[in-house]
């Protein structure tokens, strides 16, 4: 199965205030703002609305729409409540993102009477524990099943019969394949290829000539043949944070507090999972949209805020020394991640002290929320972003987290 909650961050807000139900509503922030869309109800995508479209040209094309900035940490609430009832059907989940997972239900369907009334089952006990409502594909590979339950929303149901999966994708234009893109449609259609059937029997020979070894894939998929697993989320290789600013900056104390908000978020992200990190990187992305990220690699790992800030902000002060345009976005992140448990070196009294106050710091936030305790550095931010329990609501298109 593939199983997708429908206009997710959008639903989880109807939940919350139901007078939002059956109107143009959009998640992502202000429309004055520069951020984009993060999820639009099918009322305000009859508007022409859709995931990362510019918030202003949002405005512009329903200015009935209602915007709201949302809050990552109600969704992502949602989502662990999601991915619990779908857990008490089967162990084997692979989870596409909070709102999207792909289920193998091979050998629990029959508790349920078939796969159909399993479907049915999940769709049920998430529109009454969560008031949300699914989207189901089922088919006997994950292509199909996922181009099947975008063809049955919303709240709808869609089963492919075993065998029939050719048959099923050939009408169906090319852009329906996941995994192709706009870059990839276009070269397709150069070709002669408007459909997936015309892309099933295309010659092997023609499609490597142009794609490469994607082309084989990309037939493979166009005739309903996909024999991957489902498979559990690999552990994170990486950690970041990043925003972007309502206007352009280069005041060096806004981009300093809000590299060391972010840079706290990666920690206190590192410590919970029980990570150390070797590595930390710098993105900036500027006024003309230029983005660049450098990294630095550090002798000892480490899941120290400190540490993630003072690395950050020598980064920092390279990149700017030698670029004079308006910062436009700002991130910060780690990797090469390995398990916590090292030993401190017995005479580094500094970093014994920091990782006491780092614990310190996190069971105050875990209690009181995460700007119940700042450094007096990052207070800069409570006056250009607004606040709440779980911190500042940063203007990414993913939101805050």
């Amino acid at each position: 199965m593939h199983i997708d909650l429908d206009a997710f961050f959008v639903s989880v807000e109807q939940v919350a205030n139901p007078k939002l139900k059956g109107k143009p509503v959009v998640v992502g922030g202000r429309p004055q703002g520069r951020g984009v869309v993060a999820a639009a109800s099918y009322e305000a995508r009859a508007f022409g609305l859709h995931s990362g479209m510019p918030l202003v040209t949002a405005s512009r094309l329903c200015p009935q729409a209602i915007f709201i900035q949302g809050s990552f940490p109600s969704y992502r609430d949602a989502s662990q409540k999601f991915m619990a009832i779908l857990s008490d059907f089967s162990p084997f989940l692979e989870p596409m993102g909070l709102d999207e997972v792909y289920l193998d239900a091979t050998g629990f369907e029959s508790i349920h009477g078939s796969v159909k009334q399993m479907a049915v089952k999940i769709k049920q006990r998430v529109k009454e524990e969560l008031g949300l409502t699914a989207s189901i594909g089922i088919a006997g590979g994950k292509v199909v099943a996922k181009v099947a339950s975008e063809m049955s929303k919303p709240d709808g149901l869609l089963e492919v019969a075993e065998g029939k999966e050719g048959s099923f994708l050939a009408p169906l234009p090319i852009a329906r394949l996941p995994g192709i893109g706009q870059k990839t449609e276009r070269k397709l259609k150069r070709l002669g290829i408007t459909n997936l059937g015309k892309l099933s029997v295309m010659p092997l020979s023609t499609l490597k000539s142009h794609f490469g070894a994607s082309g084989e894939m990309l037939q493979r998929f166009a005739s309903g043949i996909d024999d991957r697993e489902v498979e559990p989320p690999a552990a994170a290789k990486s950690i970041s944070r990043e925003t972007t600013f309502g206007r352009d900056s280069r005041d060096r104390s806004l981009l300093k507090a809000t590299l060391r908000y972010l840079g706290e978020r990666v920690g206190a992200d590192l410590r919970r999972k029980g990570k150390r990190a070797r590595c930390v990187t710098l993105k900036l992305r500027y006024a003309d949209f230029t983005t660049i990220t450098c990294r630095q690699t550090l002798s000892q790992t480490t899941d120290s805020d400190q540490t993630i800030f003072d690395t950050g902000l020598k980064l920092l002060n390279r990149e700017l020394a030698g670029e004079k345009q308006l910062v436009r976005l700002i991130g910060t992140g780690v990797a090469e991640l390995v398990a916590a448990g090292g030993q401190l070196a017995m005479l580094d009294i500094s970093a014994q002290r920091q990782e006491q106050l780092n614990k310190a710091i996190d069971r105050i936030r875990k209690k009181y929320g995460f700007t119940a305790i700042q450094t007096g550095r990052t207070l800069k931010l409570k006056d250009i972003f607004p606040g709440g329990g779980e911190g500042y609501t940063l203007q990414t298109p993913s939101l805050s987290r």
